[in-house]
């Protein structure tokens, strides 16, 4: 693995501040992003490849009407894992744990996996 360090404080602002574009400049130009949650379940992940497709899904999650907190962060040996909470203005709450594979810095593989409110809980 490379060893330019990962950017923390860019992973924080570009979920606080939802800003996508800063979130985009974290992957490398082939990362694969693999998504786990109820309706893309471990058999079968939600996955986009490369930035281009990674893009549309950072900007639909972070230009949502909602709050993102960078709740903790781990960096180690070539990986990265962090907790994001959001919350939507009704007071629905969504929680992702992601962890990442780095080199030089940059995420070139991600799983995460994210879990929300149902309606009535």
């Amino acid at each position: 693995m490379g060893t330019t360090a990962f950017d923390t404080e860019a992973l924080r602002e570009g979920i606080e501040q939802r800003k996508a574009s800063t979130l985009l400049s974290l992957y490398a130009d082939d990362a694969e992003m693999r998504m786990i949650d109820h309706r893309s379940q471990p058999s079968h992940p939600m996955v986009a490849h490369g930035r281009t497709e990674i893009e549309p899904i950072l900007a639909d999650v972070y230009s949502r009407d909602m709050t993102h907190k960078l709740e903790q962060v781990v960096v180690g040996d070539g990986h990265v894992a962090w907790m994001e909470s959001c919350e939507y203005p009704d007071g629905t709450k969504v929680l992702c744990s992601a962890m990442a594979d780095l080199k030089d810095g940059k995420i070139v593989d991600q799983t995460a996996i994210q879990a929300w409110d149902e309606a009535g809980s």
